[in-house]
């Protein structure tokens, strides 16, 4: 009998982690590397990909910092191009990268509205995109979506949340485009409200009113706590899993 346990290992597989540079994905590449994936660090801040880069180092696995603008659809296919050359191989991909904006719908500018599409929507479409023309059947795609594009907190958000319901629907619709042709499986994690570099640019007391009290848990999530997530569905643990959006949201959808 095959143990349970060992699902969950990535050994001799490649992983591309998109917004590498901080918060989450850093965390995501470590616990890729941790499973025994070789990881393809991407961000537009360059520079601070060497950290990440030297935790992967650290837990004995190679890592490949790239440059990547994912609104750019040539930078992304540059970046997968990078990880072919380096390695041979894409197994998994975590669309990670975002941008978030908190103003009144009617003082929202255009241009700031256009730029969270263009990054956490328009950015995961041609990551996936190009990802997925080099991907083997086994291959996982994991976009990070947000609570928001499955509720609202009462929050002023409506760029951020229009973009990540998009990622929902877009996650749908790969999966059911590149399941049984290609072999790819396509998912994505709602994470609730986490401390990243995100939640830090709140006012004092935002959180504490309008995110906290819809929290089950009455806390917001802790680092590694998407982690295990990330891992079942970028592992052959979740074989038979595709197109589904995961809540790790402390109870936030209960309320």
């Amino acid at each position: 009998m095959t143990n349970p346990l060992d699902l969950f290992r990535l050994d001799g597989r490649v992983a591309v982690v998109t917004g590498a540079s901080s918060g989450l994905g850093v965390g995501f590449a470590q616990s890729l590397a941790a499973a025994g994936a070789d990881v393809v660090l991407a961000a537009r801040r360059v520079d601070k990909l060497a950290d990440t880069a030297r935790l992967v180092e650290g837990l004995g696995r190679r890592a490949l910092p790239v440059a990547c603008d994912v609104a750019d659809p040539d930078a992304c296919t540059a970046a997968i191009e990078a990880a072919m050359v380096e390695f041979g191989r894409v197994d998994v991909l975590v669309n990670n990268a975002g941008v978030a904006t908190a103003v009144p719908a009617l003082r929202e500018a255009p241009d700031d509205f256009r730029r969270v599409i263009d990054v956490n929507l328009n950015g995961t479409y041609w990551m996936a995109q190009a990802a997925a023309r080099v991907m083997k059947p086994g291959s996982s795609i994991i976009n990070i979506a947000s609570i928001l594009g499955l509720t609202s907190v009462l929050m002023p958000q409506a760029a951020y949340s229009a973009s990540k319901s998009a990622v929902v629907g877009l996650t749908r619709d790969l999966a059911q485009q590149w399941g049984a042709r290609r072999g790819i499986r396509v998912n994505a994690i709602a994470p609730g409200y986490f401390a990243s570099e995100m939640t830090d640019e709140f006012e004092d007391g935002v959180l504490e009113k309008f995110v906290l009290p819809r929290t089950v848990l009455g806390r917001l999530g802790a680092e590694g706590e998407l982690d295990p997530a990330l891992l079942f569905l970028a592992s052959d643990a979740s074989t038979y899993v595709t197109g589904i959006t995961l809540p790790v949201d402390g109870g936030m959808l209960t309320n």
